[in-house]
């Protein structure tokens, strides 16, 4: 099927990457003179989804005026008010984003696509994606795929790309900040605020969790010491020196 919208999550506080995200909002952080934001948006221009979602929070003025300047098209959805957490920030998203399947990316990780794979992540994400057996598609990462993740792991994976928590044995996968997601999931009687966990959970349960392993180098850039590191695994990455 053709997905074509995505949204971005881009209002947390970011509060461990403070004294940086006191001025700016952590999309805005630069690694490797980019912001952060902005990988994710050439990520999903790349992957030819035209209907972009934004929403916003913390320092929403400085965000937007970003975003107005830089080129993209994208619809901002406000959370001035209050912050409404990964899931709730979708369903107060969903007029826009409308009630087929779509794209749902972090604004604060990011990865460097593999350029001897068949196709850009997004590309392969969506082309996997089987309404008949999922109701979330998640993009996932090796820990020896990753940069700045300090966690044992998130999902271990069955041969069919199905999805279970990490219990500490098999295999640890990393959520990496991508996914597809049917809106039928989220039904009706939600509270305004809640996270996207609790949909993992739901699509676990029903055996609708799937993954699809990413190609490339995935970055998580939690403070500003981390900032450098993720800058060195960059350019040793396209120089071919990682390992």
């Amino acid at each position: 099927m053709t997905i074509r919208s995505a949204m971005v999550l881009a209002a947390g506080l970011g509060t461990r990457m403070r004294p940086i995200t006191e001025r700016i909002p952590k999309p805005l952080v630069e690694v490797d003179g980019k912001p952060l934001i902005a990988y994710g948006l050439e990520a999903l221009g790349s992957a030819g989804l035209d209907t972009i979602v934004v929403n916003v929070h913390y320092l929403a003025d400085k965000l937007e005026a970003w975003l107005s300047d830089s080129g993209y098209a994208v619809t901002i959805a406000d959370e001035r008010a209050e912050l409404l957490d990964s899931g709730g920030g979708i369903v107060n998203a969903l007029a826009e984003l409308g009630s087929e399947p779509f794209v749902v990316i972090n604004a604060d990780t990011f990865w460097l696509e593999d350029p001897q794979a068949t196709a850009e992540n997004i590309t392969r994400l969506i082309e996997i994606w089987n309404p008949a057996e999922m109701d979330i598609a998640l993009m996932t990462a090796r820990p020896d795929q990753a940069t700045g993740f300090d966690g044992k792991g998130d999902f271990v994976a069955d041969d069919s790309g199905r999805l279970q928590r990490y219990r500490g044995e098999g295999d640890p996968l990393i959520y990496a900040g991508a996914l597809v997601i049917d809106p039928a999931i989220f039904g009706t009687g939600r509270p305004a605020k809640f996270s996207l966990n609790a949909c993992f959970n739901e699509a676990i349960e029903r055996r609708r969790l799937h993954g699809m392993p990413m190609a490339g180098l995935w970055l998580t850039v939690g403070t500003p010491e981390a900032i450098g590191e993720a800058e060195a695994a960059m350019h040793a990455y396209r120089s071919g020196n990682a390992p």
